[in-house]
């Protein structure tokens, strides 16, 4: 299902002269969609997908992680139990409103520009569904941007960040692209959507990584001082004073022999198990989250990396849904 039917992709060549024209003809088809995706019953977590690769600086293949995500939740090999014990077919507790057709609005000659307005419009679409939260499935990393600006506008104010991610992705315009998977966090810093930013996993920054979280107060937990930080991130305490935290998951954060199927492959990474203990720990009123960078193309191990992903998923949808 999409957040626009596939039939009127067509309608969009003849609309899209407007940004305001896009984002309507986006909003007033996909409401209804979004209607009959909950049935009738609100979740607390709400699964987005946007299928956006193109802002790679090495591989686009993050484009095609979204189903790929749905197919692993879903697979049957496991049950839909969380860890903590939530139940991800309770209607209660999850619900899947699509995708954001990403590369039909492109092709219609969307600039970045104006994709990451409707992206935003999109994610404050499901916000308005009372009490859904987004968990959005990307996709590479320069989504994360559009997501926190519409969650910090939609609360009315700046969130704080728990960033998981082998790079700090706070590039001002890495190789010229401000909206690069490796600058999405300098757009959020400098747009005020965030108080703090806490980055952990962080095992490859440059001079200008350092000098960025520097000049935005960033919070940066390096690999190579992990043993020593394991206590302060494994017992973190988020929130206080702002509208809520968002986490966001870039999968790399993990080490490759975990989660092979990531188009930056860095060795020295965290353990699956510390990513979870750092998620279950951490005592925060979790407003929405992504799980990006993802890359379905180069999960051969018998798409482990898939299942890693769909893991990631269930547990930060019972965080989400506390």
């Amino acid at each position: 299902m999409f957040l626009l039917p596939p039939k009127r992709y067509s309608e969009l060549n003849h609309i899209v002269s407007t940004l305001d024209s896009l984002i309507f003809i986006v909003l007033s088809l996909s409401q209804g969609e979004l209607v009959r995706a909950l049935g009738g019953v609100t979740a607390a977590t709400s699964l987005l997908g946007v299928p956006l690769g193109h802002n790679s600086s090495f591989l686009q293949g993050p484009a095609f992680a979204p189903p790929r995500i749905r197919e692993a939740i879903w697979c049957g090999s496991t049950n839909a139990t969380t860890e903590e014990g939530k139940e991800l077919n309770d209607p209660r507790v999850l619900t899947d409103v699509g995708d954001v057709p990403v590369q039909e609005i492109r092709d219609c000659g969307v600039d970045d520009d104006r994709l990451m307005d409707v992206i935003s419009e999109s994610v404050k679409l499901v916000m308005g569904e009372n009490p859904l939260r987004p968990l959005v499935l990307g996709g590479d990393h320069s989504i994360s941007f559009p997501v926190v600006r519409a969650v910090s506008e939609k609360l009315g104010g700046p969130v704080d960040i728990l960033h998981l991610d082998a790079h700090p992705d706070i590039y001002d315009a890495f190789e010229g692209n401000k909206y690069s998977h490796a600058s999405s966090f300098a757009r959020i810093m400098e747009g005020g959507y965030a108080r703090r930013l806490l980055q952990v996993g962080i095992r490859s920054i440059s001079s200008e990584g350092r000098e960025q979280g520097k000049k935005y107060g960033v919070e940066q937990f390096e690999m190579r001082n992990f043993s020593r930080d394991r206590h302060i991130l494994e017992n973190l305490k988020l929130g206080e004073g702002v509208k809520g935290v968002y986490i966001s998951v870039d999968v790399d954060c993990l080490d490759p022999a975990f989660a092979p199927g990531v188009s930056h492959i860095e060795p020295g990474g965290l353990s699956f198990r510390d990513v979870l203990n750092i998620l279950h720990n951490l005592q925060a009123d979790v407003v929405a989250a992504d799980v990006v960078e993802f890359n379905p193309q180069r999960d051969t191990v018998d798409g482990m990396t898939a299942m890693v992903a769909a893991k990631l998923v269930r547990e930060l949808t019972a965080k989400i849904s506390k």
